[in-house]
């Protein structure tokens, strides 16, 4: 039985995923990313080179970092002291983005400071993970993951439905309501978008708070100065032992394909609707309300899922409806659908890849969130953040794939449909026939 005190650390935990979204939502999905490389930067191109180029030293760090890190804190103990750090990170990185003023004549402290917000980010969510398994039974993590999840989508979707209404200039100087952004912010300067910082930054402070009071950290085991050492050798005696894991080592295999693939059809969707299908901003901004939307529920659905049938199950079930998404993106074009030949003007495109969007926010969510509870089933609580650690290296190491075979498909076929698509299949299909190898407590 869950008692009050449980639930109270639960719901700590949600807030979490709930404050810490806006960062992907606002700044790296919709906002700030492309004020920066329209606006920032000199050019597009220059400011789309020196974007690629801080995420990938970015994201190296960490993926280096990540199983050291989460060594050192299996080995001592506590998360929260880690989390806290990574919040420092967070808030300072995110409030900086205020100072990225339109044509800067360098771009460099801007990069470093959205470096630092990411790091924090993604670092203090591996720490966030190592404490799932303190919060209910092995059976119940699947649905707290889950409904953790949800309630991050939910926070994404509130702070992106404020910032569409309250914020960000979207045509003729006025937000989506007809209104002028607030704080008297100037958009010929820039300020709509540059606020988004420190208000992302503003919007973390205060809903981390329930984290840091409501959940239980884990006692201190070793002093910090000897674990060290212990923790790193550790760590090597892990990634000694890993080939005689199967299910854990197959498993980091299988995610590393299945979240490349998952990551470039994230990335690239955009891409696709207007390339393809020609939408304009506003049509993209309802895209991401009904994928964040979509994303909440069926996050929340699929961590009872998660309970009942396994997170193998839904990783599968999530994989295959991403198929076939893909597969639909394929064959829709702004003329014709699989071949068939549209009336002119016709909307069933849009209507179509509307659907593909929900499914992607739907299936995508589900997945991440049914992957924590699938780690959790290969390893021993004790080395749990040490092998989140491995998790986020697993998924840095190949990003580059996606958007090296997309970009191979899509100057072989001469076609964006299927230049992005065909390759998100091939990766998310080898992700799924690994999965074959991977064991859970359901089998």
């Amino acid at each position: 039985m869950t008692t009050q005190s449980n639930k109270k650390s639960v719901w700590g935990w949600y807030f979490y995923d709930w404050a810490a979204q806006p960062y992907h939502t606002l700044l790296i999905t919709f906002f700030f990313a492309p004020y920066f490389t329209d606006f920032v930067a000199v050019n597009k191109e220059v400011g789309t080179a020196y974007w690629s180029l801080m995420l990938t030293v970015t994201g190296i760090s960490i993926a280096l970092a990540a199983p050291v890190l989460g060594a050192i804190s299996d080995t001592t103990g506590p998360r929260k002291p880690w989390i806290f750090l990574f919040s420092i990170f967070y808030i300072v990185g995110a409030a900086g983005l205020w100072f990225a003023v339109p044509d800067m004549s360098s771009v460099f402290w801007i990069l470093i400071s959205f470096s630092i917000g990411l790091i924090g980010v993604e670092l203090s969510q591996i720490f966030v993970n190592g404490i799932l398994p303190t919060l209910g039974s092995r059976e119940d993590l699947g649905r707290i993951s889950g409904s953790g999840w949800a309630f991050g989508y939910l926070g994404g979707f509130f702070a992106l439905i404020l910032a569409i209404l309250f914020v960000v200039v979207l045509s003729e100087g006025k937000t989506i309501i007809g209104q002028d952004p607030i704080l008297g912010l100037d958009p010929a300067l820039g300020e709509d978008k540059r606020a988004l910082g420190p208000l992302t930054a503003l919007w973390y402070f205060i809903f981390v708070l329930p984290f840091f009071f409501w959940v239980p950290d884990v006692e201190r085991r070793k002093r910090a100065a000897g674990a060290v050492t212990q923790a790193l050798r550790a760590l090597g005696n892990t990634l000694r032992t890993l080939p005689r894991q199967r299910s854990f080592a197959v498993y980091l295999a299988s995610s590393m394909f299945y979240r490349d693939a998952l990551n470039g059809l994230y990335s690239f969707g955009g891409i696709y609707a207007t390339g393809v299908l020609g939408w304009e901003i506003g049509q993209l901004g309802v895209y991401g309300i009904v994928s964040i939307a979509a994303g909440a529920l069926f996050c929340w659905l699929g961590g009872y899922l998660d309970k009942w049938m396994g997170p193998k199950f839904v990783v599968v079930l999530s994989i295959s409806v991403l198929i076939g998404v893909c597969v639909l993106i394929a064959g829709t074009g702004r003329d014709a659908v699989f071949g068939v030949t549209l009336v002119e003007g016709s909307n069933l495109p849009d209507i179509l890849f509307m659907i593909c969007g929900a499914s992607i926010g739907a299936a995508g969510g589900t997945i991440q969130a049914a992957s924590r509870t699938l780690l959790v089933h290969q390893v021993k609580d004790d080395r749990l953040t040490e092998a989140f650690g491995l998790y986020a290296l697993s998924g840095r190491a190949t990003t580059f794939i996606a958007p090296m075979f997309i970009g191979i498909g899509v100057l072989v076929t001469g076609s964006q449909r299927f230049g992005i698509s065909l390759p998100i299949i091939v990766l998310f299909a080898i992700g799924l026939i690994l999965l074959k190898w991977v064991d859970t407590s359901k089998e």
